[in-house]
C-alpha cells in the first residue's frame, strides 16, 4: 500500500523514512491518528543522535540520550501527531 501525499510517497501511514534531500529535516512521516492525518519532518539533518542503545555503549551516550528524553518528555507524550514523538522513536 502506497501512499501519494503533497508530491512525496509513502510505505504506509506511520512509516518514517529518511529524506537525504531536504535541507534542513532528515526523517518524514505521514502520521495517522483517527481521522487526522498530518506530513510531520523531525530530525536534525547531518546530526550525531544516540540512535538505539547499544551494548557496551559510552556514558556520554547514554546521558544524551536521557537527557533528550527528559527535555522533550512533554512533547513525546502528545503522541503520534508531534515530532517529539517521531524524533524519540526513530532517532533516539
Amino acid at each position: 500500500m502506497t501512499i501519494e501525499y503533497r508530491g512525496e510517497t509513502f510505505a504506509g501511514y506511520n512509516k518514517p523514512k529518511r529524506t537525504p534531500k531536504h535541507p534542513t529535516k532528515s526523517h518524514v512521516v505521514l502520521a495517522k491518528e483517527g481521522d487526522t492525518i498530518k506530513l510531520i519532518r523531525f530530525g536534525e539533518q547531518g546530526a550525531s543522535t544516540a540512535g538505539k542503545p547499544k551494548t557496551g555503549e559510552s556514558d556520554r551516550m547514554k546521558k544524551k540520550r536521557a537527557s533528550f528524553k527528559a527535555r522533550h518528555a512533554k512533547n513525546i507524550k502528545k503522541g503520534k501527531l508531534s515530532a517529539a514523538y517521531w524524533a524519540d522513536k526513530v532517532k533516539w
